[in-house]
């Protein structure tokens, strides 16, 4: 097991001083090329930055306005005979916005109702097989300059519902 630790430990170091030495043999100008690499990611991070930003206090604002908390109260009672916990809903419901919330969600979930009960290991097949929706739209589509995203978000919603039925199934199946 110590062997491991140790080859892990090595492994970034050997594998970039194997980049510069590969470089070096092939006659590129190493640090020139890190220098220009490095300057192309701060482009990059300029031209997305507002997208980010914007989008950062969007989830803000719709959180602090308890928005989140009336829309699960609203939903409850129709997903709940479809055998949708609605302990999940805040976790459904946060999940296209912000990945971090998310998973302070879930563990909020996991401690009041524990991992191996029916909502825990529900919850965390749906956190699994989501995506932060919002957040990654508005950063590719920024990056590259989409404006109108047209069905991205329509088509990405109904993934969404479908993940959140299919992992209250799947957890149905294997585990009731």
């Amino acid at each position: 097991m110590q062997a491991v630790t140790y080859i892990s430990a090595a492994f970034v170091p050997v594998f970039i001083a194997g980049i510069i030495v590969y470089g070096t043999i092939k006659k590129v100008r190493v640090y020139e090329s890190f220098i220009e690499g490095a300057k192309q990611g701060l482009e990059t991070v300029v031209r997305i930055l507002p997208y980010v930003v914007a989008f950062i206090f969007a989830i803000n604002m719709f959180s602090a306005s308890g928005c989140f908390g009336y829309l699960s109260f609203a939903l409850s009672p129709v997903l709940k005979p479809a055998g949708i916990p609605p302990e999940i809903l805040p976790l459904a419901l946060m999940r296209p916005f912000s990945g971090s919330a998310s998973i302070g969600i879930l563990s909020h979930i996991l401690n009041t109702y524990g991992p191996d009960s029916f909502i825990g290991r529900s919850a965390s097949t749906l956190l699994g097989s989501s995506e932060t929706l919002f957040y990654t739209t508005a950063l590719y589509s920024g990056s590259v300059g989409i404006r109108k995203t047209r069905y991205t978000i329509p088509a990405g919603l109904f993934a969404e519902a479908v993940g959140l039925v299919s992992s209250v199934l799947v957890c149905r199946l294997l585990f009731k």
